[in-house]
């Protein structure tokens, strides 16, 4: 772990201590001095510091990292914003594909594009950032229903009699469930025109670091864009795509 020296020794010393303390899971008071060359006063200074702010946590003699960096770090992943992450997962899908990449999740009882890269072909699929998608007849919509609890779907979805967006729409909300089921054993969604006439689209879910489902990634294309024969590879890619946003959130 390379070793940053700033004009304020007392902050150095305190991030040594801690960077040296993650790499060895626990330390004694002498091992801290000996091994970082720090005088045992201010060291023990530092130490009763680092424990009183729940930083570190001392058990017979012994020294552990502290809940309060957990906390903190669970607070700087959650200050990212996931459409920052999400901008090179969804250039590789768009370039793997050339197709329109979206990133979108649940808002009340519908999908919202929180983000877009667009086809760099001459066909282009019409949507925008903010735009909202039927739960039960869009890809990301599917994707964002299928890891809830049953319970919550009925909420969202409360009628059985669903609205028919295209001829190829689910309109029966046991219908759906059947589909959600098979979505989340395979771990992807497929549109097949059933949202908007000619447009399909394939989504997989995003996850956070409790394996919860925060987002769906999908590609969209007019659907000889999207022909059964490339489905499988597809699905591969959009799979790829999703997981690298997972995994940069975790």
């Amino acid at each position: 772990m390379q070793e940053i020296t700033t004009k304020t020794p007392a902050i150095d010393k305190t991030t040594r201590i801690l960077k040296y303390v993650s790499t060895q899971g626990s330390v004694t008071f002498s091992q801290i001095h000996q091994s970082l060359d720090l005088a045992q006063s201010s060291t023990a200074t530092l130490l009763n510091s680092l424990v009183a702010h729940g930083f570190l946590r001392q058990e017979k003699g012994r020294y552990y990292l502290g809940l309060t960096l957990f906390e903190l770090g669970i607070r700087a992943i959650e200050s990212f914003d996931i459409r920052e992450l999400a901008i090179a997962p969804m250039t590789f899908l768009r370039d793997s594909t050339g197709l329109a990449c979206h990133l979108g999740v649940l808002d009340n009882t519908s999908a919202i594009y929180l983000a877009k890269i667009e086809s760099p072909g001459s066909i282009v699929v019409r949507s925008w950032l903010g735009k909202r998608l039927s739960l039960h007849s869009s890809s990301l919509g599917k994707c964002l229903l299928a890891w809830l609890p049953e319970a919550e779907v009925e909420r969202l979805l409360p009628e059985e009699i669903l609205e028919a967006k295209t001829k190829t729409t689910i309109t029966t909300r046991s219908a759906l469930k059947t589909e959600l089921a098979i979505v989340r054993r395979q771990g992807w969604a497929f549109d097949n025109e059933e949202d908007y006439d000619g447009v399909s689209c394939i989504s997989a879910p995003v996850f956070d670091r409790n394996n919860k489902v925060i987002a769906a990634m999908s590609m969209s294309g007019v659907s000889f864009q999207v022909p059964e024969e490339k489905i499988p590879e597809f699905v591969e890619l959009v799979k790829t795509a999703a997981n690298m946003l997972s995994e940069s959130i975790r």
